[in-house]
Formats: C-alpha cells, structure tokens, sequence
C-alpha cells in the first residue's frame, strides 16, 4: 500500500527523523486497557498498516495490556526496519482493567526497561519515558535512573508525560528531555503553557488523546463548518489543526480499527488556511 504521509514535517528523536504523525497503540489491548484484545489478528493488522501508510512513531507503554501492546509490537514489526522508532513508558502498576497506579521507584523503573527491551526485541529503546512522576520519589532520581541507562545505551532519549512547566524544568537539571507527552486537543487547551515552553525549548510535544472534538462537532458548529469545506472529516480536521499547531507537535491518534486508522492518516493531506487554523484555536 502506497504511503499517505509526506515525508516533510518530520521531528528528529534520538538521532531519528520521524513524521510527526505517528501512532498511539493504547487501544490494541483489551477494554479497559487491560489484557489481550478481542481480535488479536486484527490488533496485528492494524500495527502492519500504521507502517505501510508512513508511520514510524509508535508509541506504547508497558502498562498496556500491561505487556500486550508490546507484544503486539513485536509481532507485527519485528525484526524492525532502521526508520521506525518505538516509544514506550514505564511509571504505572495496573491492579485491573482501568486502574493505574503511579510507581516511579527508580529500581522498579530500571526493571522495566529491562523488560520493555526484551519485549519489544530491542537493543536499545529510542525514546522511554515516564509515565508519571511518583512524589515518592525525587525528580533526580527517577529521571537519573534512565539518564543513566542512556549511558548505557539501552535507552536512546528520555521523554516525561502529563507534567507541568516546573516539573520538564526540574528533570532538565539531571537529563536531556526529547518529549513530553500531554493531554492536548480541540476541547483541551490545560497544557497550552506546557507546549509553549517545549515550542520555546525544541522538545517535541506529543499529545495524547488528540481527536476529542465533542460538542464543537456539532450541528452548525466552527469544527463541522469547516470539515464541509474543506471535504475532510471532524477527526482529520482535529488532527490537522495539531498539526498546523506547532511544528513540534507530533500527534498519536490511536485505533484498533483499520478504517479509523486510514482516516486518521489521511489528515496529513487536509491543509488549514491560516484564518482556518486561528479560528479553530479560538474555539476553546
């Protein structure tokens, strides 16, 4: 299948170029993020096309299944062509499907990268990132811990999630930070500061949960208006906007469905006027 990315507007990680579309594998587990999912053959497929439409940013975690949607991964990727950059997390323990539970014990992190690694079938994981950070534990010491394991060279970037301003300040003191990961849409503007220091700073800023449009799709809405116009659907026109946002934002829409995943693809092809882009922004 032909690609449906341009190879322009890409994001370097870790030494890689990456397009900044890329690929959220949260859903290919089962409900409630917790164990295997219904179709595991489809789970495959989905990962397969994700690579064939131009994908080579997948991100995961470990707390996925827990361990499923790396071993999906690896099943459908593995051995792995020299573009694609695997990303994944550690910081949580999962009790049940739906229950998260921070864990930044930097010897418990340092075990999951171990594991991710074997997992996934990787030598060396380009970008790990914390989930969360545990207040147990120092900043310095959760970020240390995987600084070190750059050294070693099993991790090859260090990326944190759903943190503040102060907090990407804070693990700078003790590592190089590539990404953060945030909530970020449409509807959601929380860490809007978040992305406007990592803009400042040359972090990438990947957003999860990035196609939330909810009531501004509907009937005679901003969103759907300009949907019509432009041919595209309420979804593309989400991600487009993330996309025409910040040139370092890179977005990870997720599916376990193929026709999701090839309507998600297709936004790159949805160009925003500037009047477009403002607008939209304007909304929340």
């Amino acid at each position: 299948m032909t690609s449906l990315l341009n190879p322009s507007g890409t994001f370097r990680i870790a030494g890689k170029e990456v397009r900044r579309l890329g690929f959220g594998a949260m859903r290919i587990t089962g409900p409630g993020v917790w164990g295997e999912p219904q179709d595991r053959a489809e789970a495959v497929r989905v990962v397969r096309l994700a690579v064939e439409l131009g994908v080579d940013l997948i991100d995961t975690a470990d707390s996925y299944g827990p361990y499923v949607s790396e071993e999906i991964i690896r099943e459908a990727l593995h051995p792995y062509m020299d573009n694609i950059l695997i990303a994944t997390k550690a910081g949580f323990v999962r009790t049940g499907p739906g229950e998260w539970h921070v864990l930044g014990d930097p010897n418990y992190l340092r075990q999951q990268v171990e594991l991710s690694l074997r997992r996934l079938g990787l030598e060396r994981i380009e970008l790990f990132q914390l989930h969360r950070i545990d207040p147990r534990f120092p900043v310095a010491d959760q970020v240390g811990v995987l600084r070190d394991m750059v050294v070693e060279g099993k991790i090859g970037a260090i990326g944190l999630s759903e943190v503040t301003v102060e907090q990407v300040v804070e693990a700078r003191r003790t590592a190089d930070i590539a990404t953060v990961q945030n909530r970020y849409n449409l509807t959601d503007r929380g860490s809007a500061d978040v992305l406007e220091y990592c803009e400042a700073q040359g972090i990438g800023f990947i957003p999860w949960y990035p196609i939330a449009a909810g009531e501004l799709a509907g009937p005679d809405s901003p969103l759907l208006t300009v949907a019509e116009s432009t041919g595209a659907t309420p979804a593309q026109i989400s991600l487009a906007w993330l996309l025409a946002r910040s040139p370092v934002i890179l977005p990870i829409p997720g599916t376990s469905s193929t026709t999701h995943l090839e309507e998600n693809m297709a936004s790159v092809s949805v160009t925003l006027t500037p009047d477009q882009v403002a607008n939209l922004t304007a909304l929340a």
